[in-house]
């Protein structure tokens, strides 16, 4: 009997990880008893009792295991670590908040079943906030146009995984992993599956500008040049631009020495001009290597402080 491994990350879901385990066992009882399942949780150093909520999940049902994090370790290294600790022929990542519909996994499997290694759930549709679905329909666009890879528009990790591509991820090494553009830079054998993005079951998003704007700054020093070329095309097109106004100005006060006076508001906004466009690229450029540093230090993904359900099995 094949093993499918559930992975679902989670930071103060204690609305949603009792429903939750509930739903994924239905599933795999009524849509797919012909496999074996185990379901991770891995908790971003819940403080709201999700904790608590998770023990008794796992005393109640031997296919649940959690990983408590001993800190919270980010919206991105927690996840793809706890895809790297499934033990399933396949792995599939979802949400905690039910955006992701449980529904899909039948429809998952049935892809791998036919012979792909990856596959992909994009957001055909979605029931959150317009505006915010407008702006991040726009980010997926521009990052896909100015990446090296062919980054996949509307995929935020939810999905199934090959076991044979889970080693892949465990052998990249990558201290600040961006799952969603590894496996559009090496992914293979990848089936697109559309569907319908949910409200949000209960409780409050964790999302904010902050996590928004991590997650974006990633993508775009991991898979992107453009920052880079942006600054060194608009640096030598404003030398050229200051070369013309000073030329221009020198002619003008040798041809019109008397009448013509320059003053101090066209230096200064010159000057203005300048600064901010060094200052913006300066800051650009510090995103790089922070990237670079992080990559360089060599951290850990997380810490785990502890491991709970029926781990021996699996040893």
């Amino acid at each position: 009997m094949k093993k499918v491994s559930v992975m679902i990350p989670c930071f103060n879901e204690k609305e949603n990880v009792v429903p939750m385990s509930e739903a994924i066992a239905q599933v795999f009882e009524k849509d797919c008893p012909q496999y074996e399942y185990e379901l991770l949780f891995i908790d971003n150093d819940s403080d709201d009792g999700t904790r608590d909520l998770l023990r008794g999940i796992c005393e109640k049902n031997p296919h649940v295991k959690a990983i408590f994090n001993a800190k919270n370790f980010g919206q991105f290294n927690s996840p793809y670590y706890g895809l790297l600790q499934t033990t399933g022929d396949c792995t599939i990542g979802m949400c905690c908040d039910f955006q992701d519909p449980v529904e899909m996994i039948p429809k998952f499997l049935e892809e791998w079943e036919k012979g792909a290694k990856i596959v992909c759930g994009i957001k055909a549709n979605s029931k959150e906030n317009k505006l915010m679905r407008f702006f991040r329909s726009c980010y997926y666009k521009l990052i896909k146009k100015i990446s090296e890879v062919d980054m996949i528009e509307q995929f935020t990790g939810f999905g199934l995984y090959d076991s044979s591509f889970i080693e892949v991820l465990r052998s990249l090494d990558d201290p600040i992993p961006f799952i969603r553009g590894v496996v559009a830079e090496l992914g293979y054998k990848r089936v697109d599956v559309p569907y319908e993005q949910q409200k949000r079951r209960a409780g409050k998003t964790h999302n904010n500008f902050f996590t928004l704007y991590d997650g974006a700054m990633l993508s775009f020093t991991s898979y992107t040049k453009a920052g880079l070329r942006l600054a060194t095309f608009f640096g030598f097109l404003m030398a050229v631009l200051s070369i013309l106004v000073a030329l221009v100005y020198l002619v003008m006060k040798l041809v019109y020495w008397d009448r013509f006076e320059a003053g101090m508001a066209p230096v200064l906004l010159l000057v203005a001009i300048l600064g901010s466009v060094q200052l913006f690229f300066i800051g650009f450029l510090g995103e790089y290597i922070l990237s670079i540093n992080r990559r360089l230090m060599k951290r850990p993904l997380v810490v785990e402080g502890e491991r709970i359900g029926n781990w021996e099995k699996d040893q």
